[in-house]
């Protein structure tokens, strides 16, 4: 597979808004995404693959693109709702707890997005109770499984978990977040 073709406003529409194709060739996008913690501190995250790379995957936070008209807040409640079925208000987030930049090959394509994290505590939701009804056509192909994971069970992982160090980036900001929004830098996955 060789990915989604560009239309003529240099937007890639397969690959959903509002992701553009740079002049160096990458696609780009910005993004918003939310770490759902539940009472017991755990955090819910997204487990993926690349179609072109079946025998890779990697554990996420939920979230996804910023689409036009929206701010990341909004953008985050709604990949909320369409990635797990959670009811969250713009309220509800923290926030922007983190800040990042990932690069990464998807669908045989360079892409890079800019993100705003926030956090959100849910009361307790099993797995049975999250509604993947709304995913996408990419997200049905690529998605893998939700689950909810324990920090230290997270630090013992042997795939890849972005936010790179999520476990150690969080403990702080569980204890209490300061208002101070940090900047992760780049994850080059």
């Amino acid at each position: 597979m060789t990915g989604p073709a560009a239309a003529p406003n240099g937007a890639v529409d397969a690959f959903g808004p509002p992701w553009v194709l740079q002049p160096d060739g990458v696609l780009f996008r910005r993004g918003a995404r939310v770490v759902v913690i539940d009472p017991d501190d755990r955090v819910l995250l997204v487990r993926g693959h690349d179609v072109d790379q079946p025998e890779r995957s990697w554990w996420f936070t939920i979230g996804g693109g910023i689409d036009p008209g929206e701010d990341a807040r909004t953008a985050a409640v709604r990949e909320a709702r369409e990635e797990a079925g959670l009811r969250l208000r713009p309220a509800d987030l923290v926030g922007p707890v983190f800040r990042r930049r990932a690069v990464f090959d998807f669908y045989a394509r360079r892409c890079r997005q800019d993100e705003e994290i926030f956090l959100a505590r849910v009361d307790g939701l099993d797995l049975a109770t999250l509604d993947r009804s709304a995913w996408t056509a990419i997200e049905r192909e690529t998605i893998d499984e939700l689950r909810w994971w324990d920090l230290d069970a997270l630090e013992q992982v042997q795939i890849e978990v972005f936010p790179e160090g999520l476990p150690g980036l969080l403990r702080p900001v569980l204890a209490g977040w300061d208002g101070i929004t940090r900047d992760l830098g780049t994850d080059d996955g």
